[in-house]
């Protein structure tokens, strides 16, 4: 492979994507915590308009899970599961709230090129694709061309402090690499003995966003695809320039991810439970986003909630989901009632619950889609609720 690296003590990027089809109407970006939408649009006369957020969603809403309402600023227990209201008022958590505060670990940085994958050789849709739903089936999205692209991705890896070089270590896998925040978090709760020493494999997508797109192709792919590409590429490599040893233990093993990178991080654990029983998703895309169509799994993520979960046996999975109540609805050209997130994130809760799976869910009042204010105040819980129950070996 042609794989450069470097270490340093942070790194900065953290990229997050909505999801999109390109050339149909799409939302504006993300508001930070406390802002309007208007208080986040350009001011420049000759600047674009902000669009206009999704609508406010009631959690009390008929048809929703039955959730505990927190009081503002609060955040559920690490311990306990079941579904919970936050607040509208999103402040950092104790462990994010010095965004200098220097890691005691370290990070590798390394890139990886695509014409040396043999699972993601890279795609990129055609600039005069005409996407548009296909009339005899309005769960698919026609028009859609692409064209091989090539890529160049990063991927990043947190090493705690003292790391004892070959001793096996638990893990977490990111998609949408490098983040800082996971970096942060994981260096604070390993500080505080809240979570055991572990590394963080923060990994880079191949570019673009939904059908037809590298990262579309990765993400929503409903398949094992992703996770092998992770396995058998992606963490040799890290082991390889972090100089450090991975478990194969998968209890000591986690994915994340937010948007299409928490759908995907299900779909590993979902598809290769034997590699990954712990799952932590931001404004997870259980959607109908997949492409291409596939007859296997016609309606993309939204299958989890309408059909894998509900029809199949319990797997050793324990997973953390958030959803925002200004979160994404009908962001693209479709009308096939399968893309509305704060839906489909209820619709999980609800079938998570009837198979019993062990499951802790947000919805968060004043929160965007892959809101960071949320993500700033519960990713350190998140992180010690998913961790829950993990022993050494």
């Amino acid at each position: 492979m042609k794989i450069s690296g470097r270490i340093f003590p942070f790194v900065f990027a953290c990229a997050v994507f909505a999801c999109f089809v390109a050339v149909a109407p799409v939302l504006g970006g993300q508001a930070s915590s406390g802002q309007t939408a208007a208080q986040s649009a350009p001011s420049t006369a000759t600047a674009r308009p902000a669009r206009p957020l999704p609508p406010a969603r009631d959690p009390h809403t008929a048809g929703y899970v039955a959730a505990a309402e927190l009081p503002d600023g609060a955040i559920p227990n690490a311990k306990q599961n079941g579904n919970f209201i936050l607040g509208p008022t999103h402040s950092p958590a104790p462990e994010l709230a010095d965004p200098n505060r220097p890691l005691d670990g370290t990070v590798v940085e390394f890139t990886m090129n695509s014409e040396d994958s043999k699972y993601f050789p890279g795609i990129a849709r055609n600039p005069d694709s005409l996407p548009m739903p296909d009339a005899a089936n309005p769960a698919h999205l026609a028009g859609v061309e692409t064209h091989p692209a090539p890529y160049v991705r990063k991927v990043a890896v947190y090493v705690p402090k003292g790391y004892v070089p070959g001793t096996e270590m638990p893990f977490i896998v990111g998609a949408d690499g490098p983040d800082r925040l996971l970096f942060a978090a994981l260096d604070a709760l390993i500080a505080e003995h809240k979570l055991p020493p572990m590394v963080a494999v923060s990994i880079g997508n191949g570019g673009g966003d939904a059908q037809g797109s590298e990262r579309g192709l990765e993400y929503d792919t409903m398949s094992g695809k992703y996770a092998e590409f992770v396995e058998y590429e992606v963490l040799p490599a890290a082991e390889s320039h972090a100089h450090v040893k991975l478990t194969h233990d998968p209890n000591g093993r986690a994915t994340m991810g937010a948007s299409s990178g928490g759908s995907c991080a299900l779909e590993m654990a979902w598809y290769h439970p034997e590699w990954y029983h712990r799952v932590l998703t931001y404004s997870g895309t259980y959607v109908n986003q997949q492409w291409p169509w596939n007859p296997a799994t016609p309606h993309g993520a939204w299958g989890f909630h309408e059909q894998l979960i509900p029809h199949s046996a319990r797997k050793p999975l324990r997973i953390w989901m958030e959803v925002g109540d200004r979160d994404l609805l009908n962001p693209n050209t479709m009308r096939d009632e399968m893309h509305d997130w704060v839906l489909a994130n209820e619709r999980m809760a609800q079938v998570l619950a009837a198979k019993h799976y062990p499951y802790q869910f947000v919805f968060a009042r004043n929160a965007v889609h892959v809101d960071r204010g949320v993500r700033q105040q519960t990713l350190p819980e998140a992180l010690e609720w998913v961790w829950s129950g993990y022993k050494t070996k």
